[in-house]
């Protein structure tokens, strides 16, 4: 008689608080965010990011003061001036030459030195995108006793732009040119602009609006047209006075194409006016006023360092992500031309009866470890009374604290021995098994898995041939019913049972799932049995078989289906789990690529292709969610998205085969779409996170989902 036990007087439960996430969740977020956050940095130094294009058309004048319009090229709406804008003329004899658009790597440092040997000083307006690229050109520029001043950041026409556009274009092109030489600038020249002359509705509003906020603008006296490449004589003779003697703010260009006209004709140009009795000087001298730039200190300063900085290191990340973008498409698509010529030769085998010599009828041992699996472990084991193949059943109760040995015994079934064990874990509990088998050949499940009537017998018909060590069995995802489940069911049946097929054509199947798999006793016990070296126990096994010479090979049509993860936070904690482990198993096998004989045979052409296809293709593909959101938000959207879903399209057409092949209903493949836009994300970021936590030495601890028992054979099985 049991003896019973007062109950206790609970107290009120106080709320949970939740746990911060550990930093290593937040790592790889951070990491894909800081990837786009570099591409968006080079796409604003290339003029990819906000780049418009639009040009205003002519507009009325009703706005623009008459003094302005037939006045002289620098327009000073500052302060007091807002109001009453006025105008400036350089003075006779006074020739500025001003180049736009730049710095250019190219051409830029040719004007330079022509400048230098004339000793010739000149304006130039630059845009923050090219400062950022070419911060090397601008302190030369700066160096050389030339005047900088601003273009905007992307060159877009401003009387388009909205005032924070405005305010952001002129910002950050001050921040690019605070970050490499130091200076601000309060001189500015709107794009597409010609002279005062041309100054209408559309664009007088940005002069005032600039001039609120401290900038003097300059215009023309004179555009050369050099941009449409007229010739050298063209472009000496639109520069030269059209009044002999008056003084000249003439336009050229340094960069935004084939500037090498505008090169030839700069010498001819200064060395005319020169011999004509004029002066080169800067905007500001011209004008007797202060310098146009003035330093910059403190926090301004450090911040437009931080931006360079970080900009020319996304300018020379860029081509490693794309060359790493290249290796992410060779791989998967090799991978997937691999899967469609293997896995129809592996079909066309697996239908042949006599595929493996004479048929497998002698007795095998099943082990069924157990740990707290009081919900499933009835069904397991009814599963396995109704196998057509004779069996012994051992299960080994690994310390279960919630009765499952309880259970086993309860149902008396006469082919079912149980083994109680203090809790060591899985693989010391299949070791226990192994141990008292009483049969050469040794079957694997889960606890949490049921077995289909015929699924030992076809597990274990590849033993007819001697060389085979070990079977992989089909898992199959019997909860597949909610959202979840379906994408775990896609990705078992694509990939991993199209994995298998593939691998085991090529001899290398790396992993026999703990959920269905048969081992020879011979080839346990000579890898030492199962290993707790890893939290991946079914890949360590795997590996070590074949490093010792056996064959691994997969059996369809051995069905087992197992109980998948039902949240999202279950999953998470599986699939770290899973993806730590195999790296850990990867690891801990690495010598085989240097070993002679079965070993190395294994690990130099089995061990790279799963490091290729199931760590560094995995690892590397966000980057294709990368680029396809910088695609889509700032680059030829219409492009990109074809192109993903092309991508979409030939995945849809290998699961839909995958299907095929494994005699499953492609009704599920609805949720295709959103398992290729929010699980394959969450396993990218799983697998980041496992390889994170393997670089920075973390551990992880086995951890056991809970289960419902909901799992059964279904009835077209």
């Amino acid at each position: 008689m049991s003896r019973r036990h007062p109950r206790r007087r609970q107290s009120p439960r106080r709320p949970r608080r939740l746990a911060a996430p550990p930093l290593r969740f937040f790592m790889p977020l951070s990491l894909l965010a800081c990837l786009l956050a570099l591409m968006v940095l080079r796409g604003l130094a290339t003029n990819e990011v906000f780049h418009d294009t639009q040009i205003a058309d002519s507009a009325d004048k009703t706005t623009v003061p008459e003094n302005l319009l037939t006045g002289g090229p620098v327009i000073d709406a500052r302060g007091e001036k807002n109001d009453d804008p006025v105008s400036y003329r350089i003075p006779d004899k006074t020739v500025v030459l001003s180049f736009d658009d730049g710095p250019s790597a190219e051409w830029t440092p040719k004007i330079l030195e022509i400048l230098e040997a004339r000793k010739v000083r000149a304006d130039f307006f630059v845009t923050g995108a090219s400062t950022a690229r070419n911060p090397d050109l601008i302190r030369r520029i700066v160096a050389d006793g030339h005047e900088i001043g601003l273009h905007s950041f992307t060159h877009p026409d401003l009387a388009f732009q909205s005032h924070a556009r405005i305010s952001w274009e002129m910002a950050q092109t001050q921040l690019a040119l605070a970050g490499v030489a130091g200076v601000h600038s309060s001189l500015f020249r709107p794009p597409y602009s010609s002279n005062a002359a041309a100054l209408d509705d559309w664009s007088y509003p940005v002069i005032k609006y600039l001039g609120a906020r401290g900038y003097v603008t300059a215009f023309i006296d004179h555009d050369t047209d050099d941009w449409k490449r007229p010739g050298v004589e063209a472009i000496v003779q639109e520069a030269l006075p059209t009044t002999p003697g008056a003084g000249e703010l003439i336009l050229l260009h340094d960069a935004g194409g084939d500037r090498s006209q505008t090169v030839e004709a700069l010498g001819v140009l200064i060395d005319k006016l020169q011999a004509d009795g004029y002066r080169f000087t800067t905007i500001s001298e011209a004008l007797g006023a202060g310098s146009a730039t003035t330093p910059v200190h403190g926090f301004r300063l450090w911040a437009g360092k931080g931006y360079i900085w970080a900009t020319q290191l996304a300018l020379h990340t860029l081509p490693v992500l794309i060359g790493l973008l290249a290796v992410v498409g060779f791989l998967n698509f090799g991978r997937f031309a691999l899967m469609l010529v293997l896995a129809p030769i592996h079909a066309r085998r697996a239908r042949r009866q006599d595929a493996w010599g004479e048929p497998v009828t002698e007795p095998v041992t099943v082990l069924v470890p157990a740990y707290n699996e009081r919900e499933c472990i009835a069904n397991t084991l009814n599963s396995l009374a109704a196998s057509d193949y004779p069996i012994e059943v051992i299960v080994i109760d690994d310390g279960s604290s919630d009765g499952t040995a309880d259970i086993v015994e309860e149902m008396d079934l006469p082919f079912v021995r149980l083994i109680r064990k203090v809790n060591g874990g899985k693989s010391s509990a299949l070791n226990a098994g192994i141990a008292a088998a009483s049969h050469d050949i040794v079957v694997m499940m889960d606890g949490d898995t049921v077995f289909e009537p015929s699924t030992v017998r076809e597990l274990v018909q590849p033993f007819g041939d001697p060389g085979i060590g070990a079977v992989s069995g089909n898992a199959k995802v019997g909860n597949r019913d909610t959202l979840i489940g379906a994408w775990q069911h896609i990705e078992y049946v694509l990939g991993h049972n199209l994995d298998r097929r593939m691998y085991d054509m090529l001899g290398i199947i790396p992993t026999i799932p703990g959920a269905v798999g048969a081992f020879r006793k011979e080839a346990l016990d000579a890898v030492g049995g199962m290993s707790d070296d890893t939290l991946a126990e079914d890949t360590d096994i795997t590996m070590a078989v074949l490093c010792e010479g056996w064959r691994i090979v997969y059996a369809e049509r051995a069905r087992a289906w197992t109980e998948a993860p039902a949240s999202l936070q279950q999953l998470w904690s599986q699939r770290y789990r899973w993806s730590y482990g195999s790296m850990q198993a990867m690891w801990k096998h690495r010598r085989a690529v240097f070993a002679s004989g079965p070993a190395g045979r294994f690990g130099r052409r089995g061990l790279p292709l799963v490091v290729l296809f199931g760590v560094i293709a995995p690892l590397l593909a966000p980057l294709v969610d990368v680029f396809l959101i910088y695609g889509v938000l700032f680059a030829d959207a219409g492009l990109t998205l074809t192109s993903f879903g092309g991508f979409l399209a030939i995945q849809a057409v290998l699961s839909w085969y995958a299907f095929r092949l494994d005699h499953e209903k492609p009704w599920h493949l609805i949720s295709l779409p959103t398992q290729q836009l929010v699980y394959r994300q969450l396993m990218y970021i799983v697998l980041l996170q496992s390889a994170i936590t393997a670089l920075t030495g973390g551990r992880l601890r086995w951890q056991k989902l809970r289960r419902t028992g909901e799992v059964s054979v279904p009835v077209e099985a």
